[in-house]
């Protein structure tokens, strides 16, 4: 998946919570008319930057009531925030105290106007989840967490504290913090920045075995945590540190894959100005037969969607990780290649997302080093290395139901899950811009693998290559995901030698046609870090026979599912949990939507339900550091066309 920071203006303005009931009446002032009252309705009292909350009014009767909608109060520099002629708020992109009161008035249309208010609480809320997002931590090791809440000034920050799981409560026991150093930048400042809190955690400096725990961030008049506002720490006794920033930040060339990346014109751009852009992860180095080496990642990471042209350039770190400041434009970013081609993700023949671009001068590891493949170091870190390509002679292998995977991302770092599902068809939305407002196009993928574990993927992990974790052999290339209705990463990639296959038949090598292959070292196992309950290699599958038919009944079945019901969004073959020898048709529904009658069995084989949310490319956002302050000219407004 490729990860996509939204950009605070998209981030800031978007939903939000609000209002009680309250009412008002009155008696005509002439005629001795008795007038209806207006009731006000609304989720909540209080409500945070990041989400918008409907608003109803209605007569005492229950009938909706034709009334027009007026603001006052609010934040002393932002405003109060806006409301749409159907009662939808939202609030102010950003808070300069750490609390602000709105009042909401909805005035009716009779003679005289009726009026009904609410008071509304704001409150700042996250600008970007935490960072990390997960990390892997020794006995006694420590490491630094930040995040950012939508506030230019104030005196209140981030409250932080442990817990066994994402939902709290604190408990203690887990590890210790520091004391949060939050800046808090005086509005009066000519380029005035969100408030930032900073927090060191260490382990405990004995543990019995795996651990996990959870670092929880609250903000300001926030009363539970947010999917935005943890991070996953896997406490490990053989002492490995593993820190996902380490894949994010610029590298010394020659850098190697694993790391941050997109390419130099994936922004969007309002009124002239650059608003968001977005990007992914370097996942590979493959050759051609004549030698000639390429970057391997997704269509969407380095081709924008098949927007780009061959010659653009590859930057790392990405933009999403540069404050969104392209190479040409400012410091920050390295040009370590550029666009070679692409399969049209447009294009019916094509089923995969994949990009190669062609490497500058001494800019990537010429071994094909990955980040964290490697061997735990003295210090606990985990080095470089290639992947295994001994055993295939770099045409990669294909996954297998049960097999333990690892993947290193620009994300969420060196991850484990195993493989729950293959021969997988997966309906996958694109969009021609980073904040994904813009729909291109749909694809239907077919012969996908889900890997599912938690923390294992995220966005800005896209173009990620996926690799057994006994051999490090290629097994895939990562492109696509979502989070399940138990807070379970169902990751999508697809097989690596498909990859390399679609990349032979489509893309040409400067010679002419050729066959890629991967550049790797020897079979070596991967120091597997699975933020999921540890789950051994299966051996006990169904046999090859079982597999083949339960493929072959999908197959049977796919179209009609896929196009008869709109909550279905893929199906595969999976594995009984129960009993790993019984092969099962496993269907990915959409939880947000009532997915009607399902089948409980295709053709005699039992079928499994995943309830999820509906996958998407993985690219990340980023966004400009500063806010929108009217008494302030930002640091960081480009003026376009940018370089090209």
């Amino acid at each position: 998946m490729a990860f996509r920071f939204p950009n605070p203006l998209a981030l800031l303005a978007a939903p939000a919570i609000i209002l009680i009931a309250g009412c008002s009446g009155g008696v005509a002032a002439s005629g001795f008319h008795l007038t209806e009252s207006i009731k006000l309705s609304s989720p909540a009292t209080s409500a945070d930057t990041s989400r918008r909350v409907p608003f109803t009014a209605t007569l005492s009767g229950g009938e909706p009531a034709s009334v027009r909608w007026s603001l006052s109060g609010g934040d002393p520099v932002s405003g109060p925030g806006s409301i749409s002629p159907a009662g939808l708020y939202t609030p102010p992109a950003y808070l300069t105290q750490d609390s602000a009161t709105v009042l909401i008035t909805a005035t009716s249309a009779a003679d005289p106007p009726q009026p009904a208010s609410l008071a509304l609480t704001l409150t700042p809320g996250f600008l970007q989840p935490l960072t990390p997002g997960n990390l892997a931590l020794g006995p006694g090791a420590s490491a630094a967490l930040s995040g950012s809440i939508t506030q230019v000034g104030g005196t209140t920050g981030l409250r932080f504290s442990l817990a066994a799981t994402p939902t709290g409560p604190s408990q203690p026991g887990l590890g210790t913090l520091s004391d949060p150093t939050c800046h808090h930048a005086p509005v009066t400042t000519p380029t005035p920045a969100y408030t930032t809190c900073t927090v060191t955690y260490t382990a405990p400096p004995v543990l019995a075995g795996n651990a996990q725990v959870y670092l929880l961030a609250q903000a300001p008049g926030q009363s539970t945590p947010t999917p935005r506002s943890w991070t996953h720490i896997l406490l490990n006794p053989a002492g490995i540190t593993s820190n996902p920033v380490a894949h994010q930040t610029r590298l010394p060339v020659p850098i190697p894959l694993g790391v941050s990346s997109g390419n130099n014109l994936d922004y969007d751009q309002s009124g002239g100005q650059l608003s968001d852009c977005c990007g992914g992860t370097l996942g590979a180095l493959v050759q051609d037969t004549s030698g000639n080496q390429f970057v391997l990642s997704n269509n969407h990471v380095l081709a924008r969607s098949d927007q780009a042209f061959p010659g653009e350039t590859i930057v790392h770190p990405g933009l999403i990780d540069n404050a969104c400041t392209p190479f040409g434009y400012g410091p920050g970013t390295s040009a370590v290649a550029s666009l070679a081609g692409y399969p049209p993700l447009a294009s019916p023949a094509t089923n995969v997302d994949v990009a190669l671009a062609r490497p500058a001068l001494g800019a990537v590891d010429p071994h094909g080093a990955i980040l964290e493949l490697g061997a735990r170091q003295p210090d606990g870190t985990l080095a470089p290395a290639p992947p295994g390509t001994s055993c295939s002679a770099g045409r990669g292998q294909p996954p297998t139901l049960g097999m333990t995977v690892a993947k290193s991302g620009r994300t969420t770092g060196l991850t484990c899950a195993p493989v729950t599902a293959i021969a997988v068809d997966v309906t996958i939305d694109y969009y021609s811009d980073c904040a994904e407002t813009q729909h291109a196009f749909t694809r239907t993928f077919t012969n996908q693998v889900v890997i599912s574990g938690a923390s294992f993927s995220d966005a800005g992990d896209s173009g990620a290559l996926v690799v057994d974790a006994a051999t490090a052999e290629p097994v895939g290339l990562f492109f696509a995901g979502a989070t399940d209705s138990n807070g379970i990463e169902q990751a999508i990639a697809s097989p690596a030698p498909d990859v390399l296959s679609a990349l032979s038949a489509q893309v040409p090598g400067p010679a002419g046609p050729t066959a890629y292959t991967f550049v790797g070292a020897q079979d070596h196992p991967v120091a597997c870090l699975a933020y999921s309950a540890a789950q051994p290699r299966v051996v006990t599958a169904p046999t090859a026979a079982a597999l083949a038919q339960a493929i072959a009944v999908k197959q049977r079945h796919a179209a009609q599912l896929l196009k008869g019901n709109p909550a279905i969004f893929g199906i595969g073959v999976g594995q009984n949990p129960d009993n790993p020898a019984e092969a099962q048709i496993v269907l990915f529904v959409d939880r947000s939507r009532a997915p009607g009658p399902l089948p409980t069995t295709l053709e005699g084989f039992r079928t499994r339900l995943v309830l999820m949310d509906r996958p998407h490319v993985t690219r990340a956002h980023g966004q400009t550091p500063t806010p929108p302050h009217p008494d302030a000219t930002p640091d960081f407004r480009f003026q376009l066309p940018l370089p090209r």
